[in-house]
């Protein structure tokens, strides 16, 4: 593997960024650019270094992270998987399978598959035993990272237990489709991936967890990686913003030659967007470097909860303040500022999908049960 360069990896985000809205346009998967990120070493950041990784602070990786997504909020978002499945390795400390390492360190790519469309929240993918042979069917759908991946992260049902699986996404039995149909982050291959009857390796099922503080820690990493990239996405609408304002000559509104950089309100807006994007990359690298401190003290249960908390507090903070600010940055142009070429539409319509993947009214709701009465929500709908 490459050693982990910042400057070579500032040059591949220099060279990107300029097409990404083509790229979303032309709906062109992003299977180059997350090759040339594999050969950068970008997956192994945080592999111990006994194993040949980087092992870089946690802040640092999602440091790098809203940078990615500020070239490219899709290619950002694909790692989330990856990102939490080296997590998960790293809470087994010396327990954890080496060969998973070595494959990570080589480059290799793990996605994750979870979610299914069905009437209720029942899982239909199922294990089952071919005489020796442990076999892996089901649909999967919202599969991020899994059209890319060498392997992928998915739960299942084994007998009536719900177990996590990792499997070969290059098995003849495994099909991932680009069929995402949101109206953002379309290159994220966020859409359905089917298995028929593929093999598991019996070391690669493990059971549900009820380690609380891994369950703690898991569930901050996997909604901070998604709040990096709204924090990215932030720094591109002011950076796109920006470098529509400053060439043009005709204030919206105004007659004759009157600069809009040096408009008020123009300046007001862009000054909006500023504090915006480094709100958020602050608060996000904020709360990532306290919990990558506390994972590295060897914290508890109720300190990851707490954690996860702060966490949750992002969660209602974040995506609201980029989405004014995605919304307000059509406020320096009028009409001129809805072309389809500069797409900076692109930005809310980005923010707002990563925002919808968890109900964010829901985890504000149990922060305030908390402070209220010490308990937290059971986590299903009333009925279930």
């Amino acid at each position: 593997m490459t050693q982990f360069s910042r400057e070579a990896f500032g040059a591949f985000l220099d060279r990107i960024a300029p097409g990404a809205a083509q790229r979303e346009r032309e709906r062109r998967l992003l299977h180059d650019e997350l090759d040339e990120l594999r050969g950068l070493g970008f997956g192994a950041l945080r592999v111990p270094a006994a194993h040949g990784g980087a092992d870089i602070p946690l802040e640092q990786l999602f440091a790098h992270l809203i940078d990615l997504s500020a070239a490219d909020a899709s290619l950002g978002h694909v790692w989330r998987g990856h990102v939490a499945f080296v997590e998960a390795l790293r809470a087994q400390g010396d327990g954890a399978p080496a060969h998973w390492y070595e494959r990570i360190v080589a480059g290799q790519f793990v996605g994750n598959a979870q979610s299914e469309r069905q009437e209720t929240a029942r899982l239909e993918t199922r294990l089952e035993r071919d005489g020796d042979a442990l076999l892996l069917s089901g649909t999967k759908y919202y599969t991020t990272g899994s059209i890319y991946a060498d392997w992928i992260h998915l739960s299942a049902l084994d007998g009536d237990e719900r177990v996590a699986v990792t499997v070969s996404s290059l098995h003849d039995g495994v099909r991932s489709i680009d069929d995402w149909d949101g109206f953002g982050q379309p290159l994220t291959g966020s859409g359905t991936t089917v298995f028929e009857r593929v093999p598991v390796h019996p070391d690669d099922v493990v059971a549900s967890d009820t380690d609380a503080a891994r369950w703690h820690l898991l569930g901050s990493v996997f909604q901070l990686s998604l709040l990096a990239v709204i924090a990215g996405i932030a720094q591109r609408a002011l950076d796109d913003t920006i470098e529509f304002v400053v060439p043009r000559r005709r204030t919206f509104g105004f007659a004759g030659e009157t600069l809009p950089r040096e408009d008020p309100l123009v300046q007001l807006v862009v000054g909006e967007l500023s504090v915006a994007a480094s709100t958020a990359r602050r608060l996000v690298l904020s709360v990532a470097a306290e919990l990558g401190d506390a994972v590295d003290a060897g914290a508890d249960a109720d300190e990851l909860q707490r954690l996860q908390f702060e966490v949750f507090r992002l969660q209602e903070v974040v995506p609201r303040l980029v989405l004014e600010a995605a919304t307000r940055l059509f406020e320096v142009g009028g009409a001129s500022a809805l072309g389809t070429e500069r797409a900076l539409d692109r930005h809310w319509r980005n923010v707002r999908t990563i925002a919808s993947h968890n109900p964010v009214i829901q985890r504000t709701r149990a922060l305030g049960q908390h402070a209220l009465t010490g308990t937290l929500p059971e986590w299903k709908a009333p009925g279930a």
